[in-house]
């Protein structure tokens, strides 16, 4: 017991503000992939050849946007777009730093996410809103996104956990949290304590947020009430 009050007395001021600036990076990392990711899953949706609006050019488009987006790997990413996050946010170090590249990672994610939660609404639901008058708009929010919110609501889950692991990667550069701080000092410094107390906050916390995703999908799931 000596040994953990020790331990705490020495790093817990540490690993709390690491924990306080990996919560805030992803979070809000998170809200902005969404706040793009959404609207590109639906354009992604409503312009395929099945679609409200058939454009198989744009839908093309889109398409490769993911594709391309999902199939840069994290970490260089991070490093390719420093530029581009210096200009956004004026640093390329810190919190700041390394929510820009989250973000333009993140992002085309959300928009699969989003593309496969909406595919997975009947179709007899979006003919009898059209043959009520309903226009596009009113498919795409009534409709579609209502009707898949559960698996929405799942997916944000499952893109704050991957964003969550993308914001470790980013303490290779300095962007500060859980991810630096096991760099700093479980890599470089051999400090194993250090490392294995990061680690554990990790797991925790992503336990907690799955746990809240799973219990508010099924709160909102249709079938289970």
């Amino acid at each position: 017991m000596e040994a953990i009050s020790a331990f705490f007395n020495e790093y817990g001021a540490l690993l709390a503000g690491g924990t306080w600036d990996t919560i805030v990076m992803t979070g809000l990392s998170t809200l902005f992939a969404y706040v793009l990711g959404i609207p590109l899953g639906v354009a992604v949706v409503v312009t395929s050849p099945d679609g409200l609006r058939p454009n198989r050019a744009v839908h093309t488009i889109l398409g490769w946007i993911v594709n391309i987006g999902r199939s840069i790997p994290f970490i260089i990413l991070l490093v390719a777009i420093i530029p581009f996050t210096r200009l956004i946010v004026g640093t390329s170090l810190g919190v700041p730093g390394a929510i820009v590249p989250l973000v333009v990672s993140a992002a085309p994610f959300v928009g699969r996410m989003v593309e496969q939660s909406l595919l997975e609404v009947d179709a007899s639901l979006v003919e009898a809103a059209e043959s009520f008058g309903a226009n596009m708009w009113q498919i795409v929010t009534k409709v579609l996104v209502r009707e898949s919110l559960p698996s929405l609501i799942r997916g944000v889950a499952i893109t704050f956990i991957a964003v969550f692991g993308y914001s470790a990667m980013a303490g290779m550069v300095g962007a500060g949290g859980l991810g630096d701080i096991a760099i700093r000092y479980g890599y470089q410094r051999y400090q194993g304590d250090v490392m294995i107390a990061t680690i554990v906050i990790l797991v925790v916390l992503v336990q907690i947020v799955q746990s809240l995703g799973d219990l508010a999908a099924h709160k909102l799931d249709k079938r289970n009430r």
